[in-house]
């Protein structure tokens, strides 16, 4: 029988985006760019998911180039990856700054070892999206920033929400980082009933940029939402 670590890396050795995107739009899949990456992220994920438990889905928006984007797991950077998670990235050195209002709040739920095993995260676009300013710099993208994009992608994160929770992911009840991100999901979920109940929560990059000063009362949210039911 396969573990849920072996379901989620045969989904990331297997994800790519072959569709259409707009003018000054790209999609970074960490998983082709560098092998490194995909070495840290089966160590995750044998670490922490080796069995065939159901976990509980945290819904994001898409990785960050700095995050997921380099370590291929989700809302991790390579300091966390090392610090929390024990797992050191030789080929690369990211800080970002979801990663550590997230990992602040695994610490306070006890730890990476008791929150994996009771929870999934992922997102329904799975890979980073970057566009390009009127500068030529690439910045990290959101798949709802644009109308078109998400036009565009829109099929590609149903059927990927779908792979999801085939991973064995409870569906009864589900958390949603970002507000907009949850205005997005509950409309596709509208048409797809794919959850039952839908709970958002700020996002942390959200909490960490603009609310640092109250990220304690945050935490509380999260862990008081995660024991809610």
């Amino acid at each position: 029988m396969q573990t849920f670590a072996d379901k989620v890396i045969e989904f990331n050795r297997h994800l790519v985006y072959s569709g259409e995107l707009p003018e000054g739009f790209q999609v970074m899949n960490p998983f082709l760019g560098n092998p490194e990456t995909m070495k840290v992220m089966e160590a995750f994920y044998h670490k922490y998911y080796h069995d065939t438990r159901q976990r509980r889905f945290i819904i994001g928006i898409n990785p960050s180039r700095n995050g997921a984007g380099v370590t291929g797991v989700p809302f991790t950077d390579t300091k966390r990856l090392e610090s929390a998670c024990g797992i050191s990235m030789k080929s690369a050195r990211t800080h970002e700054v979801s990663s550590v209002f997230l990992y602040d709040m695994i610490a306070a739920y006890g730890g990476v070892e008791h929150f994996y095993h009771e929870f999934y995260i992922n997102s329904p676009f799975p890979l980073a999206i970057i566009r390009q300013t009127a500068g030529g710099a690439w910045l990290n993208a959101n798949y709802y920033d644009d109308p078109q994009l998400f036009k565009m992608i829109k099929g590609f994160m149903i059927e990927s929400l779908k792979k999801h929770i085939d991973l064995g992911l409870d569906t009864a009840e589900v958390f949603v980082l970002g507000k907009k991100n949850a205005d997005f999901i509950m409309k596709l979920n509208a048409g797809e009933k794919l959850f039952g109940k839908m709970i958002p929560l700020e996002h942390p990059r959200f909490i960490q940029q603009y609310k640092s000063k109250d990220r304690q009362l945050y935490i509380d949210k999260y862990l008081q939402s995660f024991h809610g039911r």
